[in-house]
């Protein structure tokens, strides 16, 4: 039987992250029943996701930065002639000030970012992709393509807008 049909006509399936590509297994594997909802599975498996992702982009370490750093870098390529605040940076990646301070710092301590006030607030910053930045992203876009489409190349364009759509109505939930 499919694993996943099986996983929602029996909510009592157990969720164990090293074992079926879902993340769930058989109770007598390891004598967890796992008792949560269809929603925290859902959830837990777009983490799950995530975070497997993030572990194979390994390939970045040649070029030494972070999967955070190389967020950072596109999102950066993706701005407005290469740059953009820091606020509005921390807004679409979706992580804290403190931790952008960290990641713009040994970004630029590398010369692929500038950190620049912004002229019209002392407080604020704006962000600029270097050439040598951009330089970076273009020899990881062959290696990340291959990555990205390992993961979704049996899906369709249409069920790859569908489940996007879907994931983009999460995100903008009001909580």
């Amino acid at each position: 039987m499919d694993t996943n049909l099986e996983i929602a006509r029996n909510p009592k399936r157990l969720f164990m992250s090293h074992h079926l590509e879902v993340g769930y297994t058989a109770m007598s594997d390891s004598g967890y029943k796992s008792d949560m909802s269809i929603d925290e599975r859902v959830m837990m498996a777009i983490v799950r996701v995530a975070e497997r992702f993030k572990k194979e982009s390994s390939y970045m370490r040649d070029c030494e930065i972070t999967f955070s750093q190389y967020n950072l870098l596109r999102v950066l390529d993706a701005s407005k002639n290469g740059r953009n605040t820091m606020k509005n940076v921390n807004r679409i990646m979706l992580i804290s000030s403190a931790n952008m301070t960290g990641i713009a710092q040994r970004l630029e301590k590398v010369g692929l970012i500038n950190r620049k006030n912004a002229p019209e607030d002392d407080r604020s910053k704006y962000l600029e992709i270097t050439p040598k930045g951009r330089q970076v992203l273009k020899q990881l876009s062959c290696r990340k393509e291959q990555v990205v489409k390992r993961y979704l190349r049996k899906y369709s364009d249409e069920k790859k807008s569908e489940v996007l759509a879907t994931l983009r109505e999460i995100l903008n939930l009001k909580i």
